[in-house]
């Protein structure tokens, strides 16, 4: 395990995504290159009756209409648009045209017709199905309860929310020759291509995925996306090239979003104020036949070495299309309420909310039993709370007034987020004319996994960064696991670290007992070796080769956070100073400190924008976004950046991060964690708190608006 830190290094991909060099997939140049748009179903559910084409083929440049009765009966859930309708904006047409100005007046168009049903537009409406889940226990925590000196019980809500990268969904699909590549944005290449390979009955050997970089995803690119088999297929009837690249608001309506949720939580702590139990209810909003599980209870349970939790979990049905994961999917929304409880408690006991947490260190995860690898948290909350000055908070609320009667409110909160991993099999050629390439699982949605790839192998190897290419992305390189759930720098560096050792072992053995001078590529050069190749697969604790069958299908491999003789999870603490005008009551972000613990950081520099970026996005949820229903059509609102209000420059403070930065003794050889999800886990909490410090007023509901401090 390394010994010292890594050394700052600039982003490996820095200068060409600032001049615009940097090629998504929807900027691939392709002879012959159609484009395409989706028609949008306008009920909110019922059947497809009719669906009238005319029009649209009369409007010049329109080659194809493609409806759901172009498409052949298909095994389990439909990728594709189909006569039932599930919900509003599900895809009824595709028009594919020779310019993007045909396909659009094309789509206008076609003209379609239901028949409507009754449908559920909200989790809180008559009709919604609640459906329970798999509770998560330890100990006894009715008994604990009953027992507690203090109790606190409260209801918080999480908003429903959307994506909104930079970077559009879009699909470039391409036959040729017999076989099908697929150029998108995407999360997860092997999955794309064994479900299109499934949906359109073709070998998965015939179908190539490439996504070299996507601009922006945290879950929205997850999934198969609704629209990918759909050009795929118009690709192969029509001969030629198809590109669809989705309006925002098409986004809104079809892509995965993160689901309004419902948190009911209790704590109980006994005369000492020591936290003795935890009973936490769950459930969140899902479609009729989505299986994005309410697992609420991956963080609270780990955070402060409670032994008696008690916590229960709820699909609640409704008519709206899958929800799937949005960064820190489960996390953020229980932290929210579980961290903003625990505020309350610490008032409600009279206590510090930096020292009630310090007195709760973790060392044992009481869901499995097993000790925790490491957990750095009270690390994190004492040197969060030092660079804070939180020494000069005063307890009381109202406080802290400006001269011009601005209230000023500081607010704390933690975050932990489970420590995943997954199988890789990868790549390393070496040449002596300097160049080097690496082919390993991972998709570049802009955290930075190509400078992490290249921060490790200029450690191990000291190969030339200049001549170095990094081939992730692509299933023509290598099996691509799903790049989510901060496991990215953990399973690539276990897969460079390897690679690395087998090919200094190759090198050994071609060089013998000369000694020759020079890196990597001289010593080639001087023997008059070509290249060296290497190929090598890693598994995750307790993982077995099925793990890398699994890799190969373009199925489910990852592990964590529960392992056979640990549990590993990231921390982080946040310290949040807030202003809330004395006549809008609107809020303010000036400052903010977030320390966090994942281990070894790999890449300072993209690392500290990881956090950087999650605490602007949790700025944003706490106090601008949520998508909203009108009750009476389906369907979202505001479905624009018009609309779903986001931070801007002017929202934003000082972000001001540190690492604890020890190495996890346990987890991998390079000893690090994530750290993508849990940047944003706990700071929206932070914010909340800090608002009641400013105003004695507990908000507990995201996003905090004007009307709830007048």
């Amino acid at each position: 395990m390394p010994a010292a830190p890594f050394p700052e290094r600039e982003r490996i991909d820095a200068r060409d995504k600032v001049l615009g060099a940097t090629a998504y997939a929807a900027d691939i140049p392709l002879p012959g290159l159609l484009y395409a748009m989706m028609v949008p179903a306008t009920t909110p559910k019922g059947r497809v009756e009719t669906v009238a084409v005319e029009g649209a083929m009369q409007v010049r440049g329109v080659v194809r209409v493609l409806t759901a009765f172009d498409f052949p009966a298909l095994p389990g859930p439909p990728p594709t648009p189909a006569t039932e309708i599930a919900y509003r904006g599900q895809p009824v047409a595709l028009v594919v045209a020779e310019t993007l100005e045909a396909a659009i007046e094309g789509a206008e168009a076609v003209r379609a017709t239901y028949a409507g049903q009754a449908f559920v537009p909200l989790i809180d409406s008559p009709g919604a199905a609640r459906e329970l889940v798999q509770p998560k226990k330890a100990g006894n925590a009715q008994a604990a309860m009953a027992g507690a000196a203090t109790t606190i019980e409260a209801s918080y809500v999480s908003p429903a929310q959307h994506h909104n990268p930079m970077e559009m969904l879009s699909t470039t699909a391409v036959w040729r020759d017999g076989k099908l590549t697929i150029y998108e944005g995407t999360q997860s290449a092997s999955l794309v291509r064994a479900n299109v390979a499934i949906a359109l009955h073709l070998d998965p050997a015939v179908v190539e995925v490439k996504s070299a970089q996507v601009g922006g995803a945290f879950g929205q690119k997850i999934p198969l996306q609704r629209q990918t088999p759909i050009v795929a297929l118009a690709a192969i009837l029509i001969g030629r090239p198809v590109k669809l690249v989705l309006p925002r608001a098409q986004i809104f309506h079809n892509a995965v979003f993160r689901p309004k949720s419902r948190h009911q939580v209790a704590l109980g702590a006994d005369a000492g104020g020591k936290l003795t139990a935890i009973r936490y209810d769950a459930d969140h909003q899902q479609s009729r036949k989505g299986t994005l599980e309410p697992g609420y209870h991956e963080s609270p349970p780990r955070m402060y070495g409670v032994a008696d939790y008690d916590g229960t979990a709820a699909h609640v049905r409704i008519d709206t299309q899958d929800p799937g994961a949005m960064r820190a999917p489960y996390p953020h929304p229980a932290q929210f309420a579980f961290e903003s409880a625990v505020d309350e408690l610490a008032h409600k006991l009279g206590r510090d909310p930096v020292a009630f947490r310090l007195a709760h260190q973790a060392t044992t995860d009481p869901i499995s039993g097993n000790p925790l690898s490491s957990c750095f948290l009270n690390d994190c909350l004492t040197e969060g709370a030092r660079r804070f000055g939180w020494e000069r908070r005063p307890i009381a609320q109202g406080a802290m007034v400006e001269p011009d009667g601005t209230l000023v409110g500081w607010g704390v909160a933690a975050g932990g987020y489970p420590a995943n991993v997954s199988p890789t099999i990868a790549t390393l050629r070496v040449s002596a004319d300097g160049r080097t390439r690496f082919a390993v699982a991972g998709h570049e949605m802009g955290q930075g996994i190509r400078t992490v790839i290249a921060q490790l192998l200029q450690r191990e190897l000291d190969v030339d960064p200049a001549r170095l290419e990094i081939a992730i992305g692509d299933t023509a390189a290598a099996p691509q696991h799903t790049t989510a759930s901060s496991r990215g720098t953990v399973s690539v560096g276990a897969a460079v670290t390897a690679a690395a050792a087998k090919m200094r072992a190759a090198m050994a053995e071609l060089i013998g007992q000369r000694s020759i001078a020079g890196n990597i590529h001289r010593q080639l050069a001087t023997v008059r070796r070509p290249f060296l190749q290497v190929e090598v697969s890693t598994l995750g604790p307790g993982q077995d080769a099925g793990a890398l069958d699994r890799l190969r299908a373009g199925a489910r491999a990852a592990a964590g956070p529960e392992y056979p003789q640990f549990t590993s999870f990231s921390y982080i603490a946040h310290f949040v100073e807030v202003r809330v005008e004395p006549s809008t009551r609107r809020v303010r972000v000036p400052r903010v400190v977030s320390i966090a613990d994942c281990g070894r950081v790999v890449s300072p520099r993209t690392a500290a924008s990881q956090v950087r970026g999650g605490v602007v996005w949790a700025i944003g949820a706490a106090l601008r976004e949520e998508t909203e229903v009108d009750p009476r059509f389906g369907g979202w609102l505001n479905a624009d950046l018009a609309d779903y209000v986001v931070p801007v420059n002017a929202d934003i403070g000082d972000i001001d991060v540190g690492f604890v930065d020890r190495p996890d003794p346990l987890f991998n050889a390079v000893g690090s964690k994530g750290l993508g999800e849990v940047a944003m886990v706990g700071a929206a909490a932070a914010i909340a708190n800090a608002v009641f410090h400013a105003t004695g007023t507990r908000v507990r509901k995201m996003p905090l608006r004007i009307e709830d401090l007048l």
